[in-house]
């Protein structure tokens, strides 16, 4: 057994008796608002931190891209969309792969491991020549990236309960869209160093934001807490409480590692309804973030100012993500808000394809961007919150991602250069995909609504009170409800 397993084995086992003797003279609830307050100031910053390098260091050969690099490299055609493209194909393919070597080293050793990997890569790529060492490039930054994500999800599970995660989430994944506003205003800095040291400001770009992420990833090692028996921030008396709300939190659902369980999630026709839902909000949300300062040129502004225009778009973007996600965990409800999200996409996208005034195409980038991010962070709520123990919750959310980011590679190809610079067919593209988003949203929510309905039926023909409904479960579900009908 990994040093991980047991460490996650032991967590499990701790008795809740020992809790009741701590936290006699004070309340419960003070004693968990401390240590989630503990938590957010401690890990948060560390995994919003390195998941905006991530983002920022896949993403920022769009701005590359409107400073000269496209030009420098002679890349014709779809050259460029490819090579946005082919990051994603490791990047799918080898997450799971990736992860098992947190089976084998601790958190705080194999994240900034493979987070100094890539940022070498991203040094790497200030120096290429021509289109195939480009292609090369962006093939081990993909498959070097592709352990993060799951990696960094993994770690805050190991901190969090279930109904504390929902709202820390939606940080995280705010994150986003906060590398596409700090990339553009550094590629807005990086750009006026053209020319020095015999680099193009495009090669600039890469070279300094992967010494940045080589920088942190080694700072990282050194601030990141692995388990929360072993944490030095956190009072005897704390951690009690944490290891017991962990328990408590996991004790209805199965641990077991059985086939059958397995199968119930591969057969789940649920799982690829939210991996068809994850497409379509992938194929919009990947190619804003990659090609919203080639949008932002076609509109008429010079690409230095596409550079700062960008920011905005992905500061309101990160906002709403985190309103989504508070408004979405008060209300109980996850359908509700990826509708309305689509429905915002759908308009700033609608407006990108109807007009050819500069300002107003420029507002409807404002509009797409609301609705993007939170989009994505309900439909990972959703399937985590309508699933059943932990085997089958993960093989769901796996479907999810692998699937569903397979839309990525989609998003590489609808803004091509022979379109601009009005680029009808991608916001046509995007338009549709958010037109099926809020379709299949509205199916979700029907299909929840008709289960529990049926929950409740067979709960009153069976004679038995609902608090049993997840015995005869066709699909497994580990609650006696789903929780998220809409």
């Amino acid at each position: 057994m990994s040093a991980i397993e047991e460490k996650v084995d032991d967590l499990k086992i701790q008795s809740i008796e020992t809790s009741v003797l701590i936290y006699e003279g004070e309340p419960e609830a003070q004693i968990r608002r401390r240590v989630l307050r503990k938590l957010d100031v401690r890990l948060l910053p560390v995994a919003t931190v390195l998941y905006l390098l991530a983002y920022l260091d896949r993403t920022n050969v769009g701005n590359a891209k409107i400073a000269g690099m496209t030009t420098d490299l002679g890349l014709t055609g779809v050259q460029f969309n490819l090579i946005s493209a082919l990051f994603y194909i490791p990047y799918c393919s080898l997450e799971v792969p990736a992860n098992m070597g947190l089976k084998y080293f601790r958190p705080s050793r194999w994240i900034p491991f493979i987070m100094t990997c890539w940022g070498i890569v991203v040094v790497c790529t200030a120096f290429v020549k021509n289109f195939t060492g480009l292609l090369v490039i962006r093939l081990f930054l993909g498959a070097a990236e592709s352990g993060l994500w799951p990696g960094l999800s993994f770690w805050l599970a190991l901190w969090y309960p279930r109904e504390a995660q929902a709202q820390r989430l939606a940080i995280y994944v705010a994150a986003t869209n906060l590398s596409g506003a700090f990339g553009a205003l550094l590629a807005y800095a990086i750009e006026k160093m053209n020319g020095i040291g015999g680099l193009a400001g495009w090669s600039w770009i890469f070279l300094l934001e992967g010494l940045v992420t080589i920088i942190i990833a080694l700072s990282s090692a050194l601030v990141m807490q692995d388990f929360p028996e072993t944490s030095t921030f956190l009072a005897p008396e704390e951690k009690t409480w944490l290891m017991d709300a962990l328990k408590k939190d996991t004790v209805s659902s199965s641990k077991e590692l059985k086939q059958k369980f397995l199968w119930q999630a591969l057969r789940d026709p649920h799982a690829y309804l939210f991996a068809a839902i994850n497409f379509f909000i992938v194929v919009p949300l990947a190619s804003f973030a990659v090609f919203l300062p080639t949008i932002i040129v076609g509109l008429g502004y010079s690409s230095v100012h596409a550079q700062l225009l960008s920011v905005p778009p992905n500061i309101i973007g990160s906002l709403l993500t985190i309103v989504a996600g508070v408004a979405s965990d008060k209300a109980g409800a996850r359908g509700p808000f990826i509708f309305i999200s689509a429905l915002l996409s759908l308009t700033g996208y609608a407006i990108l394809f109807a007009t050819d005034i500069p300002i107003v195409g420029y507002i409807g980038t404002l509009i797409a961007s609301c609705g993007l991010t939170p989009s994505s962070l309900c439909t990972l709520a959703w399937t985590a919150g309508n699933a059943g123990g932990d085997v089958k919750r993960g093989v769901m959310i796996a479907i999810m991602g692998t699937l569903g980011n397979s839309g990525a590679i989609v998003s590489s190809f609808i803004y091509r250069s022979e379109d601009s610079p009005r680029y009808h067919p991608g916001h046509a593209t995007n338009i549709a995909c958010t037109c099926i988003t809020a379709t299949l949203s509205i199916i979700g929510m029907l299909e929840y609504a008709r289960l529990n309905k049926k929950k409740r039926q067979r709960c009153e023909k069976e004679g038995i009170g609902l608090d049993r409904a997840d015995e005869f479960s066709e699909l497994g579900d580990g609650s006696p409800l789903y929780r998220y009908t809409l």
